[in-house]
């Protein structure tokens, strides 16, 4: 998933670097590292999307078992014909949500530790002896993980602020359609 700037802290690591192209190269690292913390959230919002779609399945495969029963039990034939019908198709629809979950899930969970092994390696290219001596000029880099925390958690805030935006949007269009149609 983020093999790019895995090659990149090797590279950094295993050769001598000039301070110039180490901070630039540290500064790429650290650049990629948050969208790379951006891309993990978003898959975690995506397996939240998917449960609640999944949630909705079931309880309409709920509704549909329930009312299938009820016409058996009025002896209804065509209605208990019709709910079987719509109940294997939400049976299928939830059994393929279920696996969306699961594959997201395991998804969330492979881009969790990339994660994880990326800011450990980045941390350690940072704090690595080298060419660029620490005591002469100060990392810019080095502000440690509290910045580049605040730092993802403002771009997930504008995110979020964006994605508020948007869904109210389109409420506000759906509203708008709804009220020029008139009453029903």
């Amino acid at each position: 998933m983020f093999e790019s700037i895995r090659r990149s802290l090797n590279e950094l690591l295993e050769r001598a670097t000039p301070p110039e192209e180490r901070r630039a190269a540290l500064s790429r690292m650290k650049e990629t590292l948050v969208q790379a913390r951006l891309g993990v959230d978003d898959l975690r919002v995506g397996v939240e999307k998917a449960r609640a779609q999944l949630e909705r399945e079931r309880a309409e495969l709920e509704t549909v078992r329930r009312r299938k029963g009820l016409a058996a039990q009025i002896n209804d034939a065509e209605t208990v014909q019709v709910a079987e019908r719509f109940e294997a198709l939400h049976a299928e629809r939830a059994e393929v949500l279920e696996q969306k979950v699961a594959t997201q899930e395991r998804e969330v969970a492979i881009g969790e530790r990339e994660l994880e092994e990326m800011t450990r390696e980045l941390k350690q290219a940072m704090h690595a002896p080298g060419p660029m001596p620490r005591a002469a000029a100060p990392d810019p880099l080095d502000d440690g993980s509290a910045n580049v925390q605040q730092e993802i958690a403002g771009l997930a805030r504008e995110r979020a602020r964006a994605d508020r935006e948007a869904d109210a949007d389109r409420r506000l269009e759906e509203l708008k359609r709804r009220m020029t149609k008139g009453p029903e």
